[in-house]
């Protein structure tokens, strides 16, 4: 028996999604190269073409970037490093400094937000010199040696039962269903984080003793895995094991020591990495944040080893994701995962766009960029870095969203400063302090390229100049850069042709319009440079529509790189009422979104029932509810489409309103979240969706909320055609309400199935456990 997707009741009935079918360089934990870096051991065997600068060599001026950013560093001097510490210390036999946090650090991923959190103090001392950030981190890495010496293994950490599930692992005695191994949370995945804040606290607080402690981690992974054939190894990998093959890579490249790098490679997925090496898409349906990481860990291991296998696998994998599973905004997935490629309309849900994943594509993107730059990866990283990175913070209270959800007339949903601590809280703290980090790079060849227009300042102490890029993109469709210089000096400068652009990117140099030649997508000025050249900018911006891939006549809407969202205001809507359409006999959006007189704010009248909506950037809403994506009719078509679109709207409103709980199985969250527990369980994937099967003479059991003073109904979907003799019983609290023979479900399609629950079984009960 195995569960999947649907929905759940709100107030009157009660659904679970049953399936039943049987002196910093960039960024450490993706470190990318720098020219002439002493502290790294092993130089690349690949050409760089493109180097990212030092944080302290770019400042970001005033913006909402800035914003962020510094809403971001009042949550990390908020947070108390021994809370971070406290399980560390526990595990090593030493008493806790001060009570551990909620959410997931006191849980099963307890300590992967401490390794974020090293790595953002990291970044953002680089980038400001700020002493507390330094003492914060000198601190923890003195801590975490402490705990280190302690154990006496190598090992640190604060997973819940780790010593026991590492042994059985060392012995061989593996077992996982995705997310679990041997009883524990994805516990490389941990161990991943804490390595890489070890890293950035070495590269970017030149701290000897961070680097001298992941070592020690390094070690203990050698040993732990020392005695493993491949058939073991690969199973182990069944579960999320993060970045694992990234940080023992950057351990090689620092220490100049082989055996890591040979280790890198018993953290090789062969079933996804060597089908992505033969271009063969193998994603729809796996976990998303799963797999980026990995293939961060391949490119970076190519950059130092020039094995072409590891170049072709991330270079597929960027181009799959970006063209094929991607929102408008530049984030992907729903509920976590990927689904079939181009079909994307019908998964605007609360729990699309992770936000960890957004994260890793960007670090992915920086590398394919350094070793070919071309403008589609700056294109892409602005499209994220706007729509999604930015849009994922509350920027008064720092707090980030773990999904971004793009359902319509929904809102976003934030963390909080004590108990939330998921991935992406963790992945948000190094987020909104590294701005800086792609808006320029310097070329092999001496030449300046600038990437990205936001308001920010470059010293580039190497050759003795300055550039000062304002820009107030795109309320104002000028952009100037300005430099200084030591003295006169020619070199390249290579400027991003934006791809959203409305009409001809004009460039003038000191006041004369110039042409420059286009390469990749950039327009080359080449000339000498001295102090006060400007060059100035015109990038034309209008209101433009991207259509879904699936469905054209549903649109979300952008003014340059920013995407705009409907604002609906405090209240949800009304189901009733529901979220507005468009209805224009006009294709391009300029003739019936108007303007207002705010910046960057827009109206438009050209609804289906007369209603006048505003929109504006995504990134500024913060607590009202929204809609990115929109329904766009002609007027006939909506003639054709009204009866139909508000009878399936009235449906799926009432069942909104009526649901009360939803568990998607297969997921580790939701079943977690669920409580689900049984026996000769086993979980896998078909059709593009999770689920969960118990095989014979097996079951599972899971609570699902009720409604105390209603009817309450179960609905479950099955698939079709899988005639296996799935005969079962589903029980409410140990009493039978149905029986089940899936042979009669003939057709190879889902089945929503519903079971009507006794009122007598949920009277005055708020849960109740689901037997199969």
């Amino acid at each position: 028996m195995s569960l999947s997707r649907k929905y759940l009741n709100r107030k009157h009935a009660l659904l679970f999604s049953v399936t039943i079918f049987f002196h910093s360089s960039a960024l450490a934990q993706t470190y990318l190269p720098e020219k002439n870096d002493a502290r790294i051991k092993v130089k690349t065997a690949v050409p760089i073409k493109a180097y990212t600068f030092p944080l302290n060599e770019v400042k970001v001026l005033d913006g909402p970037f800035k914003t962020a950013q510094e809403a971001d560093v009042r949550f990390l001097l908020d947070l108390k490093p021994d809370r971070l510490l406290s399980d560390f210390r526990v595990h090593s036999g030493l008493a806790p400094k001060d009570k551990k946090y909620g959410g997931w650090e006191s849980s099963g991923l307890a300590g992967h937000s401490l390794g974020h959190y090293l790595s953002a103090l990291a970044l953002h001392y680089a980038a400001t010199n700020d002493p507390e950030c330094l003492k914060r981190v000198n601190y923890m890495v003195d801590e975490l040696a402490e705990c280190q010496k302690a154990r006496k293994t190598g090992y640190i950490g604060a997973i819940p039962k780790e010593d026991s599930v590492f042994a059985e692992v060392a012995q061989g005695n593996i077992r996982s269903r995705g997310f679990d191994l041997n009883g524990a949370w994805s516990p490389w995945y941990t161990v991943h984080k804490v390595m890489a804040g070890l890293l950035d606290a070495y590269l970017y607080c030149h701290n000897d003793k961070a680097l001298a402690v992941n070592v020690g981690m390094a070690d203990w992974t050698g040993e732990t895995l020392k005695n493993l054939n491949d058939s073991q190894i690969q199973k182990m990998l069944l579960c999320e094991y993060g970045g694992m093959n990234d940080a023992l890579v950057n351990t090689y490249a620092l220490t100049g020591t082989k055996k890591y790098l040979d280790l890198s490679y018993k953290f090789h997925d062969r079933k996804i990495l060597d089908s992505l090496a033969i271009q063969k898409d193998i994603l729809p349906g796996k976990h998303s944040n799963t797999q980026i990481p990995k293939l961060i860990g391949t490119l970076r291991r190519y950059e130092l080893t020039g094995d072409s296998k590891d170049f072709a696998m991330s270079d597929f994998f960027w181009k799959t994701i970006v063209n094929h599973h991607t929102y408008a905004p530049g984030g992907n997935s729903n509920y976590e995962y990927l689904s079939t490629p181009d079909q994307l309309s019908d998964k605007l849900t609360d729990n699309t766009m992770e936000t960890c994943n957004t994260h890793n594509m960007l670090k992915l993107t920086r590398h394919l960029f350094a070793l070919h730059p071309n403008a589609s990866y700056m294109d892409f990283y602005e499209r994220g870095l706007y729509n999604h990175i930015l849009a994922s913070q509350h920027h008064k209270t720092g707090m980030v969203c773990y999904f971004v959800p793009l359902r319509m007339g929904t809102r976003k949903h934030f963390s909080d400063e004590e108990e939330s601590f998921t991935c992406c809280v963790g992945t948000s703290m190094e987020n909104h302090v590294k701005y800086g980090e792609s808006i320029y790079f310097k070329g092999a060849d001496g030449s300046l390229y600038v990437n990205l227009f936001i308001p920010s300042e470059l010293n580039w102490e190497e050759k003795g100049l300055r550039v000062a890029l304002t820009a107030n993109l795109p309320t104002d469709p000028n952009v100037a850069l300005t430099v200084q210089t030591k003295k006169a000096q020619s070199f390249p400068i290579r400027i991003r042709k934006p791809y959203w652009l409305s009409g001809d990117m004009v460039v003038t140099v000191n006041g004369k319009p110039v042409s420059g030649k286009l390469g990749e997508g950039y327009v080359v000025l080449s000339q000498t440079w001295k102090t006060g050249d400007k060059i100035e900018l015109t990038l034309p911006a209008k209101l433009r529509s991207v259509p879904m891939p699936d469905n054209s006549a549903r649109q979300a809407f952008f003014v340059g790189p920013v995407l705009l969202a409907g604002d609906l205001g405090a209240s949800e809507p009304d189901p009733m009422q529901g979220v507005p359409v468009f209805v224009t006999s006009k294709a391009d959006p300029n003739g019936w979104i108007k303007p207002t007189n705010e910046p960057l704010s827009f109206e438009t009248s050209q609804t289906g029932d007369g209603r006048t909506v505003g929109l504006k950037p995504f990134y500024d809403l913060q607590s009202n509810y929204y809609t990115v994506y929109w329904d766009v009719f002609t007027p006939e078509s909506w003639k054709d489409q009204q009866a139909v679109y508000e009878q399936k709207r009235r449906e799926a409103a009432d069942l909104e309103r009526r649901t009360i709980d939803l568990l998607r199985l297969g997921e580790m969250q939701p079943e977690r979240d669920h409580t689900l527990t049984g026996d000769k369980l086993e979980t896998g994937e078909d059709h593009t969706r999770k689920f969960r099967v118990a095989n014979n003479g097996g079951f599972m059991t899971f609570t699902m909320k009720t409604d105390p003073n209603a009817k309450n109904t179960l609905i479950a979907t099955y698939w079709g055609m899988d005639n296996r003799g799935r005969q079962f019983s589903v029980l409410v609290d140990d009493k039978e309400i149905a029986s089940e023979d899936l042979n009669k479900y003939k057709a190879s399609r889902f089945y929503d199935i519903s079971y009507p629950i006794p009122p007598a079984l949920t009277a005055g009960k708020t849960s109740v456990t689901i037997k199969l």
